[in-house]
C-alpha cells in the first residue's frame, strides 16, 4: 500500500513539472493559419498556468495580428487613383522632365519636330512613413492580447488611406505650392506660348476642384517607392522586451505625391454655384497648347469637401434649378466627396 501511494505521488509530481513542456508541444503543433484573429490564446499555453511565451506562440500572435491588419487594409476603397497617376520609383528622387509636353499629331512635312522634354523639370523626393504599436508582455502571458485587435484593424485602415491623405492634401495646397512651370498649381498666369492662362476662379471661401481624369496623365502624381510592410520586433532577446517587457509591431512604406499637369485641373475658392461651375468648365474646355491648338480637355470630376456636397449635388444631379429652369449641367461630371480637403 505504501509503495502504491509513493508511486502516485511520483506520477503527480512528474505531471506537474511536465505541464510546461506539454504546453510547448501543443503550441508547436498548431499551424499559424489556425489563428486568423486573436480572441483567446488559451490553446497556445497551459491551461491553468498562463501562456508560455516561445517562438511558436509569438509566431502565431504575429500571424494573427498581421491577418487582422491585412483584412482591414483590404476593406478600404481608396480614392487617390481617381485623380493621380501611380508611378513606381526605384530611386530616392525622380525627376519628371516630360511634364508640360502634350504629345499631338502633326502633318509630317520635312524633318520630325522633336519635343524638348527637358524644358521643364519637376522632382518628387520619396519620404519615409511609419506607424508603430507596442504590446505588453504581461498581456501575452495573461492571454489578454485580444484587446489589441481593434488597434491592428485601425492600423490597417490607416495604412490604406495614407495615399488618399497624401494626394488630396496636396491638391488642397495647390493654391500656394508650385508645379513644373514654377507657378502655383492653381494660378492666374501660367505661361503658355506668348501669353498666360488661368486655372483658378479666385475667391476666399472653401475650395472646390474640377478635374479632367480621362487622360493617361492625371492632375496629380503618386510616386510609390516601397509598398506597405507589416513588421515585428518580437524576439525575447530584443532590448525593448528585455528592458521594458514590450513587443513592437509596426508598418512602414516609402512614397510621396506631386503635381502633374495643371491643365487638367481648375481650383476655386469662389462660391460653388451653377454660374461658377459653368465658368470653370468653359475655361478648361478652352485650354490650348503653346501652338494655340486646343488640348481637348474634358472636365469630368468635381471634387469637393463634405461641407460642399449639397451644393455639388444640386449642380450635378438636380433635374431643375431653383428657378424651375432645366439644369443643363446635370450629369456633366461625376462627384467625389473627399474628407481630406
Amino acid at each position: 500500500m505504501k509503495r502504491l501511494v509513493s508511486t502516485l505521488f511520483v506520477m503527480a509530481g512528474a505531471l506537474l513539472f511536465a505541464a510546461p513542456a506539454f504546453a510547448a508541444s501543443v503550441v508547436a503543433g498548431i499551424p499559424g493559419d489556425c489563428w486568423p484573429e486573436i480572441g483567446s490564446l488559451a490553446g497556445l499555453g497551459v491551461v491553468g498556468f498562463g501562456l508560455i511565451i516561445n517562438q511558436a506562440s509569438l509566431s502565431a500572435i504575429y500571424k494573427a495580428f498581421s491577418t487582422i491588419f491585412q483584412g482591414a487594409f483590404d476593406g478600404v476603397k481608396p480614392m487617390y487613383e481617381r485623380v493621380a497617376i501611380v508611378v513606381p520609383s526605384t530611386v530616392r528622387a525622380t525627376t519628371y522632365a516630360w511634364l508640360g509636353a502634350f504629345p499631338k499629331m502633326r502633318e509630317w512635312v520635312g524633318e520630325r519636330q522633336i519635343k524638348n522634354l527637358s524644358a521643364h523639370e519637376y522632382t518628387i523626393t520619396n519620404k519615409d512613413w511609419e506607424s508603430t504599436v507596442e504590446v505588453d508582455r504581461n498581456d501575452i502571458m495573461d492571454d489578454a492580447v485580444g484587446v489589441y485587435n481593434p488597434i491592428f484593424a485601425e492600423l490597417g485602415r490607416t495604412a490604406a488611406i495614407h495615399p488618399d491623405e497624401l494626394v488630396f492634401s496636396l491638391l488642397a495646397s495647390g493654391f500656394a505650392a508650385t508645379c513644373y512651370d514654377g507657378q502655383y498649381f492653381f494660378d492666374t498666369d501660367h505661361p503658355v506660348g506668348d501669353g498666360t492662362v488661368s486655372n483658378t476662379g479666385g475667391g476666399g471661401g472653401t475650395a472646390w476642384f474640377l478635374l479632367d481624369t480621362t487622360k493617361a496623365i492625371k492632375p496629380l502624381v503618386f510616386q510609390n517607392r516601397k509598398e506597405i510592410e507589416f513588421v515585428a520586433k518580437d524576439n525575447p532577446t530584443d532590448e525593448q522586451v528585455f528592458m521594458k517587457k514590450k513587443y513592437i509591431y509596426g508598418i512602414d512604406r516609402r512614397d510621396n505625391a506631386g503635381f502633374g499637369l495643371w491643365q487638367l485641373a481648375f481650383g476655386s475658392k469662389d462660391t460653388l454655384n451653377t454660374a461658377n461651375y459653368a465658368a470653370a468648365r468653359e475655361a478648361m474646355l478652352a485650354f490650348k497648347d503653346d501652338e494655340t491648338k486646343p488640348l481637348g480637355i474634358t472636365p469630368n470630376l468635381l471634387v469637393v469637401p463634405p461641407s460642399l456636397e449639397k451644393e455639388a449635388r444640386e449642380i450635378l444631379l438636380a433635374e431643375r434649378l431653383a428657378s424651375g429652369a432645366t439644369n443643363v449641367y446635370k450629369d456633366t461630371a461625376e462627384l467625389l466627396v473627399v474628407p481630406w480637403l
